[in-house]
């Protein structure tokens, strides 16, 4: 059974950084694309970041120069460093996977989901 579970949510300052994980169960990692999202309240999910399984990888503009995704296929987990953040990264931060998504960070390429990391940028 397909499973993606976050973890490294929690509460930082602005200018702070956080380190998410994403791991996956039941498929294999190198043969899928693994894409992080992020919704704040009363918005739309965002697409932030993705990873190929070849490793190329992508970034929204917002978060393009701060945000940081890596992959380690061996233990089943990408992850998203996030540094420099701000109050506008605030949201539910979830990890999707697909094996070829078309659009990398459009959610509706997507139909695996984890439940969510709440991250919240605060002074």
């Amino acid at each position: 059974q397909l499973q993606l579970e976050e973890s490294g949510g929690g509460m930082v300052q602005p200018g702070g950084s956080l380190r998410l994980s994403c791991t996956v169960s039941g498929i294999n990692l190198d043969q899928n694309f693994i894409a992080w999202f992020r919704q704040a309240p009363g918005k739309k999910r965002e697409g932030v970041s993705c990873s190929s399984n070849d490793n190329r990888r992508w970034y929204s503009d917002s978060v393009r120069g701060r945000f940081t995704i890596s992959r380690d296929n061996n233990k089943n987990t990408v992850f998203l460093q996030m540094d420099s953040l701000t109050s506008e990264d605030t949201g539910v931060y979830y990890c999707a996977a697909a094996p070829r998504p078309w659009r990398v960070l459009a959610a509706d390429e997507y139909n695996n989901w984890g439940q969510g990391t709440q991250v919240t940028v605060s002074s």
